[in-house]
């Protein structure tokens, strides 16, 4: 629903287009080989996007917070929009079913709002209502999970899952490899295969892994859930006597994960986890697990997906881009914490 270019922005289109004529009449008339030619005129980007603008509702859905990213995410999403008087912050029921997410985004599109972030619980699964939306004039802001369609989508915001794996391999490879370490024993323990992210977090770290002549030895996939992550742990703990390094992809599961480490007494290798999370950055910093690294997906993702939405149903751009629209897809960066620098991350952190 993008409403024509401000007065402003028209204003500003003109002024630049007079500044360059300007400058090509200097040019083309002037007497003097010694004087300087006119530089070009860099467009001003959004200006102050903080300040009120037109008033816009904002539908929000997402999965059921049985998961502390989850609920940070919708915890995120909602205190961001709290922040701006001309927002209307409406979101349905958050689910795990996927026909009930479809039915809440319906509700939503017959709501007629101007603008939908959406985190998908499976992207290619809720794919056509999103492309609903979309061909309903209604732009949608797809968070984390990707619509496999790009018409489905304005703007993609998520974090850097390829990336994950990579932070994540280059720390356990680097590490073995000072160590000494030949042939080690390395396991993964994944969130949901069946999952685009997961597979990037996979594909990621068996590249970084390949760069230091290392490979998976054993992977298994969990639920995102401390259950799950119990119990998969403890079936990869009693296959394999010997391990040298794991990484899990998600500091939620990864309290159950520790649980089975501890149960079982191992201790003969180090853990990477994945995520972030407070919990995970306080056991770090303590020293008191395996677990030495957690590589970053913040879920401070939310809250720049409802500033995203907001502007594009504002038809505004970024304030520090000099581009009049906001940018079809944004990547965040994936980073490493350490007993190093986890005090730094704490701030960020979630509880799981």
């Amino acid at each position: 629903m993008s409403a024509a270019p401000s007065s402003g922005r028209r204003g500003f289109l003109v002024g630049g287009l007079a500044v360059g004529a300007a400058g090509v009449l200097a040019a083309c008339t002037s007497n003097s080989s010694n004087e300087p030619e006119t530089a070009p005129v860099a467009p001003v980007g959004g200006g102050d996007n903080d300040k009120p603008g037109a008033k816009v509702v904002i539908g929000f859905s997402a999965p059921a917070a049985d998961h502390g990213w989850i609920a940070a995410i919708a915890k995120n999403a909602e205190a961001t929009a709290a922040q701006y008087s001309d927002v209307e912050f409406k979101p349905v029921e958050p689910t795990n079913d996927i026909n009930q997410q479809i039915s809440a985004v319906e509700s939503l599109i017959s709501a007629k709002v101007n603008a939908l972030v959406i985190l998908p619980n499976d992207g290619g699964q809720l794919n056509q209502i999103a492309r609903k939306a979309m061909d309903a004039g209604i732009p949608v802001v797809n968070l984390d999970r990707v619509f496999p369609d790009k018409l489905s989508y304005r703007t993609w915001i998520g974090g850097d899952n390829y990336g994950m794996g990579v932070a994540a391999g280059h720390y356990i490879g680097a590490k073995l490899k000072d160590k000494g370490v030949s042939n080690p024993v390395i396991l993964e323990i994944q969130g949901i295969a069946t999952l685009p992210l997961t597979q990037d977090r996979s594909a990621g770290f068996a590249d970084a892994l390949k760069t230091y002549g290392f490979s998976v030895t054993a992977k298994q996939d969990a639920a995102f859930t401390v259950e799950s992550g119990t119990k998969v742990a403890s079936s990869l703990l009693q296959a394999h006597k010997k391990i040298d390094a794991l990484w899990n992809h998600d500091d939620d599961q990864g309290i159950g994960v520790l649980a089975a480490i501890k149960e079982a007494g191992r201790s003969e290798f180090f853990m990477v986890g994945g995520a972030g999370s407070a919990n995970a950055m306080r056991s770090i910093k303590a020293g008191d697990s395996v677990l030495e690294a957690t590589v970053t997906y913040s879920p401070s993702m939310a809250s720049s997906a409802i500033k995203i939405a907001r502007l594009i149903a504002q038809d505004k751009g970024l304030a520090d881009l000099v581009e009049l629209q906001a940018p079809q897809s944004l990547t965040l960066a994936s980073e490493t914490i350490t007993k190093d620098n986890v005090d730094k991350y704490l701030p960020l952190g979630f509880e799981s």
